[in-house]
């Protein structure tokens, strides 16, 4: 196909943005899927030549009436979706977990974990009845997917259940030519992770700087990912920065 079609969540600021400029700058066609519209509309206009291609559409991935409404007008417009990256997603300050609201852990399970559900479902129904059938869809797992940062229950949980979405996505999508993969991301420098650089608590309980890099390279990977034939797979990657201590965290 001389046309691909991808969805980048969370595509306004930071490893969205990155992602999807990659795909913009290697032929791709991106939609920009992001609660703030000038955020999507900033990025469509970082894309240079490839503005053209990029379609930023207003979308809250946590509510199910919004992620019908994008994969719908997708689907209408394209007739067929090749690449999903589900990157939304949000946290809660730090805290114990004693002083954790119900209604922020609500909200932090229903973007990170709901949000790439609901998307997903809509991609695989997509992906499963186009023709040529099949696509690929790459999660957002972070670091947090494999180990903890001290007083970060609400992250940590939805991030190590997005490894089973991941997983069970990989198996049921098999006869349909639907492939999942993982990305887990350490300390890429974006406006989240712009506390690295003024110290962040370790498991011993002092505050440590941590060292954090650009986050072009997660583009890269991602377009990596994105450009695999459907025969083949990266199942999970994970890119840090060289010198965090996820490996030494505990």
């Amino acid at each position: 196909m001389s046309t691909k079609y991808a969805v980048v969540t969370g595509a306004g600021s930071g490893v969205g943005r990155a992602a999807a400029l990659a795909l913009l700058g290697d032929g791709w066609t991106v939609a920009l899927a992001g609660r703030r519209q000038d955020a999507l509309e900033e990025t469509k206009g970082l894309a240079g030549d490839a503005a053209s291609r990029a379609v930023p559409v207003s979308t809250d991935v946590g509510n199910p009436k919004s992620v019908t409404a994008l994969f719908d007008r997708l689907k209408a417009d394209w007739g067929r979706l090749d690449f999903l990256f589900n990157n939304a997603g949000g946290n809660v300050p730090a805290g114990p977990i004693e002083d954790l609201a119900y209604e922020d852990w609500a909200r932090v399970v229903q973007v990170n974990l709901t949000g790439s559900f609901l998307c997903a479902q809509a991609a695989f129904r997509i992906m499963k009845n186009q023709q040529p059938m099949g696509g690929r869809i790459v999660n957002n797992g972070s670091i947090s997917a494999h180990v903890p940062r001290p007083d970060s229950i609400a992250y940590t949980s939805t991030k190590h259940a997005v490894t089973g979405l991941t997983k069970t996505l990989a198996l049921d999508g098999r006869p349909f030519d639907i492939v999942s993969g993982q990305i887990d991301i350490g300390n890429a420098a974006t406006p989240m992770t712009a506390r690295m650089t003024r110290g962040v608590k370790q498991a011993t309980g002092e505050m440590k700087v941590e060292p954090t890099f650009d986050a072009k390279h997660v583009g890269s990977t991602i377009l990596m990912m994105a450009n695999l034939p459907l025969d083949a797979n990266i199942q999970f990657v994970t890119i840090t920065a060289s010198k965090m201590p996820w490996i030494a965290r505990g």
